[in-house]
């Protein structure tokens, strides 16, 4: 365990990892700071009638841990990665649950509870784990068996809530696990006398190992057949709730007692490489300087590894574009399947293989354990604006999406700590900008290299996201020393041992992500899509349509060969200008225009900005339509970027798009909040349409500001 304030003396996979505030006690006293009556009172009535009320057709079992015990990859093992995801009845907290099948054949569900530290909740997190094991939580009665999930490097910590839980008098099993991992490091534990010292049953596991996890299933198969009156407790005198509140520096004594009992390292054995490791990954200098190396590796390979599946994917698309169009008759059901749906979805899709690389990279940094190192380094800077590393996750996870982002602030004890954090997470880049990053970026920045293997492009996409910490990590800053004013909470972390991620739980924790951007691109930008053709389509221009039908007539009667092709190409593309100029959509582009003007930016582009207020990906269908898209056998995002080079200011009758402008629409998208899921959130998290309006107010006005920056700064001194 580390804290921010001091590290010193630190020793990564101990049994008792202290923090040095509280001098080798009570890590959690602060945590756990006395009884709730209330509680006590709800439990006592719970647990009295529990005897005879399992009526329930399908056992529940629940999983319960600290974080950072695996108890995510014990579910995932469990299921065997099939799970689904919402949130508990009446609580914006997120709620796992699958399924698996025991020796005789029956289907129980298996839950996943979020981390907790102890039953006394601070947070809304632990809220639910209080609910859900007292039997309190709405739509959920009390589980049939509770595995708790301990670190076996992290015994003594991890004890407290188990012993907690244990003190139910619920069927539980203490599930020991990253075991292989103690055994590495000459750790020994003893689990015939701690399931003598707990009344417990202790089962080892090591991840999502084969037989540790067939163990387990047989053990919870014997106790899920054992009768509800045989009940685990460790021996505290008293009611349920007296038990499982008992005064902290009683349990604590209670722990040391057991983990002296059964815990033993090798003589001599040290942690070695681990340690060596933190040394630098840790540093105050170096670790800074080790993350910024990390995520210039994870955007490089993200913009080059990526192209090869994305050009195939591109390829692809156009020629289910170039056989809809050979079947389907002209009119306007080939228009809007070829240039609405598949012009405006397939633009979007292209760009999965980078999201999906973004999500790999932060599954298998989370699952060797360097992520909570960085979270540890960063909690230096996060001290600098008013926060603490717990707010580092939050923002972390923002990157991938906003909601999850925002979601996990419900780790954040202080209010105003987590009202900051939330106000801030929209302005980290989620997956929803890359594709306008790399878009652009490939449009407009040259593929040139430095030092042979540093590409310019490359730094542009990581100069967008450090902008976004950047100015996310200044807000905070000003609302923590202005209306969120509030003294800083200690930050204690613990550090999970370093670990061979498991490559089927990274590959899995992607694919879930990555299917929510693809259920996105095909039911929001779908739809879009179509909402978007229909507004550049119409309404109808009868007497331009007269007149380039006339032109059309007479250059087939004139002309011929390579001479008639190009002037029928001219007069389609002219008219499809004068039929978007007098469109739905070039009317409200027309009319934002003078706001947007200072920015470099015309009406076209206009169009793009107010359809993206539901979906940031809409950008880049909008261009793909009001541009009319399309390539000759390179694929769809090749026929787009040549689009944009090509596109035309109808003002100025220069080109539209320049580098300069380029860059400050990717700022304009830093910082604008543009996301129709982001808002709801804001208002379930905040409880209040202010925080959320506040919030599109003021990135609205740093993504304006931002851009007419780049702009105007741009070409005062000389750029284009």
């Amino acid at each position: 365990m580390k804290t921010g304030a001091d590290t010193a003396g630190v020793k990564n996979g101990a049994t008792n990892i202290k923090s040095q505030n509280d001098k080798g006690k009570n890590f959690l006293h602060g945590v756990c700071s006395g009884p709730f009556p209330e509680n006590r009172q709800r439990g006592e009535l719970k647990y009295k009638n529990m005897s005879h009320k399992n009526g329930k057709k399908t056992k529940e079992i629940v999983l319960v841990g600290n974080p950072n015990t695996g108890k995510t990859t014990i579910f995932n093992a469990l299921t065997g990665l099939r799970h689904t995801t919402g949130n508990y009845p009446g609580v914006t907290v997120e709620k796992r649950a699958g399924s698996m099948t025991l020796a005789d054949g029956r289907k129980v569900s298996v839950i996943d509870l979020p981390g907790a530290y102890s039953l006394q909740p601070r947070s809304p997190d632990e809220q639910v784990v209080h609910h859900v094991l007292f039997g309190a939580q709405k739509g959920m009665p009390p589980p049939d068996l509770v595995l708790v999930i301990l670190a076996a490097n992290n015994l003594e910590r991890n004890l407290y809530l188990a012993t907690q839980t244990a003190d139910l008098g619920l069927p539980t099993i203490f599930v020991i696990n990253m075991w292989d991992i103690a055994r590495e490091t000459g750790l020994e534990i003893d689990l015939v006398k701690l399931e003598a010292m707990t009344g417990v049953r202790c089962v080892p596991a090591a991840g999502m190992q084969g037989t540790y996890i067939k163990k387990l299933k047989r053990v919870i198969w014997k106790e899920l057949k054992k009768k509800s009156s045989e009940k685990a407790s460790v021996s505290f005198p008293g009611d349920t709730s007296k038990r499982v509140f008992v005064a902290p520096e009683i349990r604590y004594r209670m722990i040391e007692n057991i983990v002296h009992a059964v815990v033993r390292r090798a003589e001599g054995e040290t942690c070695g490489v681990s340690e060596k490791l933190d040394r630098v990954l840790t540093h105050r200098v170096w670790g800074l300087l080790a993350f910024m190396g990390v995520m210039a590796f994870v955007f490089q390979s993200i913009f080059s590894w990526a192209q090869i599946p994305m050009s195939w994917i591109s390829r692809t698309i156009e020629r289910f574009s170039v056989f809809l169009e050979k079947v389907l008759p002209d009119g306007a059901l080939q228009s809007l399947l070829v240039d609405g749906v598949i012009a405006g979805v397939g633009n979007v899709v292209v760009f999965l293989p980078q999201i999906m690389l973004l999500f790999f990279f932060i599954a298998f940094f989370e699952d060797t354990g360097y992520m909570a190192r960085a979270v540890f380094v960063l909690d230096r800077v996060m001290k600098t604006v008013g926060l603490n590393g717990k707010s580092f996750l939050p923002l972390l996870s923002s990157f991938a999406c906003t909601v999850p982002g925002v979601l996990a602030t419900r780790t954040i004890e202080d209010r105003n700590d987590r009202l900051a954090t939330i106000l801030v997470a929209p302005l980290m880049s989620c997956s929803a900008r890359l594709p306008i990053y790399t878009l652009l970026t490939a449009a407009f920045i040259p593929s040139q290299f430095f030092f042979g293997f540093i590409s310019l492009q490359g730094v542009t996409l990581l100069a967008m996201y450090l902008l976004s910490i950047g100015t996310g990590l200044g807000m905070a800053a000003i609302f923590r020393k202005t209306f969120l004013k509030g003294n800083r909470m200690p930050f204690v972390f613990e550090l999970p041992p370093y670990r061979m991620p498991n490559l089927a739980n990274v590959f899995a924790v992607m694919w879930d992500r990555s299917k929510e951007f693809l259920v996105r691109a095909g039911s929001v930008i779908f739809l879009f899509s179509i909402v978007l053709w229909f507004c550049v389509s119409y309404p109808k221009n009868p007497a331009a349509e007269a007149r380039f039908e006339s032109a059309r007539r007479q250059a087939l009667s004139e002309l011929s060969g390579e001479a008639l092709d190009t002037k029928l190409e001219e007069i389609e593309r002219d008219q499809k200008a004068i039929q978007i100029q007098s469109s739905y959509a070039g009317s409200l582009g027309r009319m934002i225009e003078p706001v947007i003007r200072p920015l470099g930016f015309n009406w076209e582009i206009g169009i793009g900005i107010v359809a993206s207020c539901a979906a940031r990906e809409l950008l880049i269908s909008t261009l793909a339509i009001v541009h009319h898209a399309r390539s000759e056998g390179e694929g769809v995002t090749a026929g787009l970027i040549h689009a944009l080079r090509s596109a035309e200011d109808p003002t100025t009758g220069g080109a539209l798009y320049t580098p300069l402008v380029a860059v400050g629409l990717m700022v304009f998208y830093v910082f604008a909040c543009q996301c129709f899921s982001t808002y709801v959130i804001l208002k379930k998290e905040t409880g209040s349409w202010g925080w959320t309006f506040f919030t599109i107010f003021y990135m609205t006005v740093l993504a304006w500001g931002g851009a007419f920056i780049v702009y105007q700064g741009g070409r005062l001194l000389g750029f284009q």
